[in-house]
């Protein structure tokens, strides 16, 4: 089976990595243009693009939210726009359907609540399937052992549809809200998306891995999560990552969990932050930090565990439940051994933590496994499940 041929490979035994310079533009570019048949086979095979996203950005209440979210993008962050539009044509590929995957929920979620509100639309509200997705992470912070672990699951389709890409832009002025001229970084990239949204370290040494969260209720306007933690990488220190999360002005979107540390922290602190689209009449994040110390662990997953707000998806929470329930079966992790046991964990049953069940009709898989190690400045990456195999390969963090 080709890439081209719309069907879902067996999982690959590869690690594509890209190496790249240049503007927001010229990066984007290169992407695109390097892995631009992979882009063409994700954006057919897609289902939440195919059969919700475009269908709703067809209809003009879909349209408008669209429109709506980009502009505001565009007010904040101009170069990441750009960054987009170099994927979409170094891939050849229209540029409309690689922001409504940046959209994600942002489209059915907004136009399902304004459909109930009083201005009631024409349109008829197609919400993309509800499917356990999500990822998980593991954080040690102990004085000799300081590890982020983290899977990358999503739908099965999205299998062998990513890449690493290792960017160093420089610009030739200020870029954005934050009036940024630099940046480097590496970060797992999701067929046509931008970096960030993922697991990713950038050369101030802020190291970060995402959770997805499906909160309720979003609206148009606002900043989508991958532009967001795509500032992310940015960021030269911790009030400067929490300044992003905030996103004073306008605030999130949609939701996640972030968690991360900066290496050059004298107080060898890590966090992770629980954010929420902003509330009525607020134009910030919504934000729940927790702070990891020295001698201490976490594990998060797909849920709000201390934000109360209304969550969307009942499968992705069930799920989350099943592997939390996991992680706190296994003994406190000490090494990076401990940690590849339990993200390799296949017990659980259906929402177990490491997803493949070596079946083609297996909705949600695991399609990468990182392993940060802050003492040794290093990532490890893995394809398959990380208790059983070697990782294939280990970089090291490029520091600034």
């Amino acid at each position: 089976m080709s890439l081209g041929s719309g069907k879902i490979l067996p999982r690959r035994q590869a690690v594509p990595v890209l190496y790249t310079r240049g503007t927001h533009y010229e990066v984007g570019f290169d992407m695109g243009r390097t892995f631009g048949s992979m882009i063409k086979n994700f954006l057919v095979l897609s289902s939440p693009l195919n059969d919700s996203y475009l269908p709703l950005y067809g209809t003009p209440q879909g349209k408008q939210v669209y429109n709506e979210t980009l502009e505001s993008v565009k007010r904040s962050f101009p170069q990441y726009v750009r960054e987009l539009e170099g994927v979409a044509d170094g891939a050849e590929v229209e540029f409309h359907k690689l922001f409504l995957l940046h959209l994600d929920e942002i489209l059915p979620q907004a136009l399902k609540h304004q459909s109930g509100s009083k201005e009631k639309t024409a349109c008829k509200v197609t919400n993309c399937k509800k499917q356990p997705t999500g990822c998980s992470s593991i954080i040690v912070n102990h004085e000799n052992c300081r590890l982020l672990g983290h899977t990358e699951d999503a739908l099965t389709e999205t299998l062998n549809h990513y890449y690493f890409v290792v960017a160093h832009i420089i610009s030739d002025k200020p870029q954005g809200k934050y009036n940024v001229k630099e940046e480097r970084f590496m970060s797992l990239c999701y067929a046509g998306h931008l970096p960030g949204y993922t697991m990713s370290y950038n050369h101030h040494g802020l190291v970060f891995s995402i959770n997805t969260i499906s909160a309720e209720h979003l609206v148009s306007g606002k900043t989508p999560r991958h532009f967001v933690t795509r500032a992310l990488l940015s960021a030269e220190n911790v009030d400067a990552a929490f300044r992003v999360l905030k996103d004073c002005g306008v605030g999130a979107a949609d939701a996640c969990s972030i968690n991360f540390t900066l290496l050059s922290d004298p107080k060898q602190m890590f966090y992770n932050v629980e954010m929420a689209p902003s509330v009525e009449g607020k134009d910030e994040s919504q934000l729940n930090i927790k702070e990891i110390p020295i001698g201490g662990h976490n594990y998060h997953t797909n849920q709000f565990d201390r934000i109360e707000a209304e969550q969307a998806n009942a499968d992705m929470v069930e799920s989350s439940v099943s592997r939390m329930k996991t992680f706190n079966n296994h003994h406190e992790p000490k090494d990076a051994k401990d940690v590849c046991a339990m993200l390799g964990d296949v017990s659980g049953g259906y929402h177990c933590v490491y997803r493949e069940n070596g079946r083609c009709d297996e909705l949600v898989k695991t399609i990468s496994i990182g392993i940060f190690d802050l003492n040794a400045k290093t990532i490890s990456l893995y394809s398959d499940n990380p208790h059983l195999t070697q990782a294939h390969c280990t970089l090291p963090l490029i520091l600034k």
